[in-house]
């Protein structure tokens, strides 16, 4: 069996430093509990890779230059306590080579250095304990704390190592809770030994600092120092070595018969080698002025190896690169963006390692990047950036998908982060690389930005969707006739006689009103009646604008743009709805809602044509936790917390609608689980179906054939995995080799296996670092393809597509 995964959607964690971008040219970035390492290289952009490790939310990610030598290219700190250093060019199964744990609580920023010249890499380490910890390698295997700074009750936003010039000893920028950057140096005179000691303190800021980097100026021994705040300001501070403690004016003035001087502060430090003394001035060299919100993140970078630039990110939502001019004064290269939408901005950005394309990452999770339009002649000074193409995703777990059931063309998957997603194949026009164009996935498009975490989808038809959140409705969309034209363009698709309906005198797309939560229909797009600003100028992210798109569109546009009207809303629930599910044919929709009774716990069936309720199922006690309609329309299935199922067969009567009779319920005789049933699903033959539970058991259900002996359905093949808890499973469309079905199943813990039903015989254990590294909740064969390919999505937040070839 031969797996290759098509495609890895998930969001970059919502924390200011949880993305680099390192030399391998490969991004780095916090997914939930893991790293997600993102490809932006080739024209096929795509996550190529997760690192799992850590236990908890990955605050800080930071990619390590000149430490290959050790094994050591990146680092990372978790909520969870402990900081990971990662070995990422070992591609086996597990890339943490050493694991630091003394913090009492959450890491949230980490720094690494390799010092000069002994190659030696120290790590610094910040934590929601109030402490800076400070590690060395002890041994080939073993990383150790040597020092602990203690904070009191502070917390750190900002750490920076870097070495002094001339001395190449070790210094140490830590910015905290306070308006204040504190400077400290390795000193060797401590009675147990090296360790850090503080000689300046940098004032000038008037809120919190919030970011730092340092770079060696180029041609000069002088580093520059950059800070930003929550004050929206950014300083530079310039450290210059000097031959004595004589303080020296920075610079001089003459303005209204008037001298503007600025001292230098100088402060000396041992080397670590001959015990020699060094001096050092330091001066503010500038303070940049230009966003309008706090400022998270500051990156220098090198381009062409000595042109310096300096990227600022804010929430005002704006990336700002800076430049010195000849006159040695810094001014605004480029302002990249956001615009429109209802996002709060950046909470970091970096520069590539060649300089020449930028990426942000946003307070939705959402990933921005820009290239230089003239990447060949290496000057960007006045030139155009546009924006690139990149992957992104849900930033909470995800808790439903549900395939284009007319042939597979797009997946729809739902979150509890409020967003309901559609991703797609983009198939790119002209000749490729190797005369055809590479196939990559993208999100194309956002039906639903709702106001409660959503729970459970299905697709009534391929440009009909209902979905349900956290509350008592089901809401009903339709796709609107830009999105129709988009999805063509995109995906190839040409035959579409449903598209070709909708286009028709359909709405154009949606909008959503200010503090409302149902998208309302837009027919045309409203032109401003008189001379001067049209409200909609004034609140644009409330208005439509439709969009015809040649390639996957940027965030703006899929929050603003892509959503679909709604054209009905479903009341009859008396709790939050839990499941839903839709007959084949588009013609019923089952729904169930949370339950601690036998009434709030029955079935609902709606007919899609009038959308009213034909009949209340009655079987269970407890939520129905999920729905599925046998691909033949004539059975339902349903599985609950009361540890049973029941199967309702579809009745068609003399008049136009057609009702349900309980066939089977299990009980305690013939059940065969003992915990809670999460999941259930039946094989594209209608012949057979499956249950998984939490008591680690998947239970393949087959048709009695033997008249009288009352059930409906008899137990086969039963598989039990006694250390795991299944919380998903689905059939593949079609037999595999032998007769045999082909499941998957999913575990809490995040791994997928893949069984051929017959016997349970194991063809394939995907694990989480290439599966989920939460608790799987929905998997699904994609119809109408060639090869089996399997969506899965998880608490992780992860969106994942599989080629599966047996």
């Amino acid at each position: 069996m031969i797996l290759d995964t098509l495609y890895t959607s998930v969001a970059c964690n919502r924390t200011p430093d949880s993305l680099d971008w390192s030399d391998d040219g490969l991004i780095y970035f916090g997914a939930k509990n893991a790293i997600a390492v993102l490809d932006v290289q080739h024209e096929a952009v795509k996550i190529v890779r997760t690192l799992t490790g850590h236990k908890a939310r990955v605050n800080c990610v930071r990619a390590v230059r000149n430490a290959d030598h050790l094994g050591v290219q990146l680092v990372s700190g978790s909520d969870d306590g402990t900081c990971i250093l990662w070995n990422t060019a070992d591609t086996a199964k597990q890339a943490a080579k050493f694991m630091l744990i003394g913090h009492s609580k959450g890491v949230t920023t980490v720094e690494a250095f390799v010092e000069q010249p002994a190659g030696q890499l120290i790590v610094a380490t910040g934590s929601v304990d109030s402490t800076i910890k400070l590690w060395r390698a002890e041994s080939d295997t073993r990383f150790g704390c040597f020092q602990t700074i203690d904070l009191r009750s502070g917390l750190t936003f900002g750490l920076k190592l870097f070495a002094l010039a001339q001395s190449n000893v070790t210094m140490l920028a830590y910015s905290t809770d306070t308006d204040t950057v504190n400077l400290y140096v390795e000193s060797t005179q401590s009675d147990t030994g090296r360790c850090f000691v503080q000689v300046e303190q940098l004032k000038g800021h008037c809120d919190w600092v919030r970011g730092l980097d340092c770079i060696q100026l180029p041609g000069s021994e002088d580093l520059l120092l950059a800070s930003c705040s929550q004050d929206s300001f950014i300083r530079l501070w310039r450290i210059s070595p000097r031959d004595t403690l004589q303080k020296q004016k920075a610079y001089e003035e003459i303005a209204q018969d008037e001298d503007i001087q600025l001292e230098e502060r100088t402060f000396s430090v041992g080397s670590t080698g001959d015990g020699s003394v060094f001096h050092y001035a330091l001066s503010l060299e500038s303070v940049l002025q230009g966003h309008e919100g706090w400022v998270y993140g500051v990156h220098f970078c090198l381009r062409n190896g000595h042109e310096l630039h300096l990227l600022s990110s804010s929430i005002d939502k704006t990336l700002i690169g800076w430049k010195p001019s000849e006159s040695g004064v810094w001014m605004e290269s480029v302002r990249v963006g956001e615009v429109g939408g209802s996002s709060l901005g950046f909470y970091g950005g970096k520069f590539s390692p060649d300089g020449r394309a930028i990426i942000g990452h946003g307070f939705q999770g959402s990933l921005h990047l820009w290239r230089s339009e003239d990447e060949s002649s290496g000057s960007t000074a006045g030139g155009l950036w546009n924006p690139g193409i990149v992957v992104g995703g849900h930033f909470g777990g995800a808790r439903d998908l549900a395939w284009d059931p007319v042939g597979g063309a797009f997946l729809v998957t739902l979150s509890e982060d409020q967003t309901t997603r559609v991703h797609a194949p983009w198939r790119r026009r002209g000749p490729g690389v190797d005369g055809e164009q590479p196939e990559t996935w993208h999100e194309i498009a956002r039906p639903q930005v709702h106001g409660y975490d959503m729970q459970c989808l299905t697709l009534l038809s391929r440009y009909r969707l209902a979905s349900a959140a956290e509350e008592k409705i089901i809401r009903i969309f339709q796709a609107p006739s830009n999105f129709v034209h988009n999805f063509r363009a995109l995906c190839g698709i040409s035959e579409d006689p449903e598209g070709d309906a909708i286009v028709e005198g359909n709405p154009m797309g949606a909008s959503v009103p200010s503090l409302g939560l149902s998208n309302k229909a837009v027919f045309e797009v409203e032109q401003p009646e008189t001379e001067g600003r049209h409200i909609k100028d004034m609140y644009p992210e409330h208005y439509f604008s439709p969009v015809s798109m040649d390639r996957p569109p940027a965030e703006e546009t899929l929050m603003q743009n892509t959503l679909w009207p709604e054209i009905q809303k479903l009341y009859g629930h008396g709790n939050e709805l839990y499941a839903v599910s839709a007959s084949p044919d588009g013609t019923l929709l089952a729904s169930a809602c949370r339950a601690t009774s036998a009434d709030h716990a029955q079935i609902l069936i709606w007919d899609t044509a009038t959308w009213r309720i034909t009949q209340q199922l009655a079987a269970h006690q407890l939520t129905v936790t999920q729905l599925c309609f046998a691909p033949n329309n004539l059975a339902l299935l349903a599985v609950s917390r009361d540890r049973t199922f029941s199967v309702f067969e579809r009745l068609t009567t003399t008049g136009e609608s057609s009702s349900f009779e309980l066939k089977m319920r299990s009980d305690k005789t013939n059940g065969v689980h003992t915990r809670i049933i999460w999941c259930c699903d039946w094989s594209h033959d209608s012949v057979t179906f499956a249950t998984g539970s939490r008591d680690g058991k998947v239970v393949a259900w087959k048709r009695n054939d033997t008249p009288g002996t009352g059930a409906w359905f008899l137990p086969g093949a039963v598989l039990e995995l006694k250390s795991e808890s299944i919380t998903a499973v689905a059939f593949a469309r079609r037999m595999v080799a032998n007769g045999c079905y082909l499941v998957a199943i999913g575990c809490e813990r995040g791994c997928i296996k893949l069984y051929a039903l017959g016997e349970w015989n194991l063809l394939m254990n995907i694990e989480e670092s290439n599966a989920h590294h939460l608790t799987v909740k929905r998997l699904s064969f994609r119809p109408a393809v060639e090869d089996h390919q399997l969506a899965s999505c998880g608490d992780d937040g992860l969106v994942r597509v599989y080629s599966v070839k047996v």
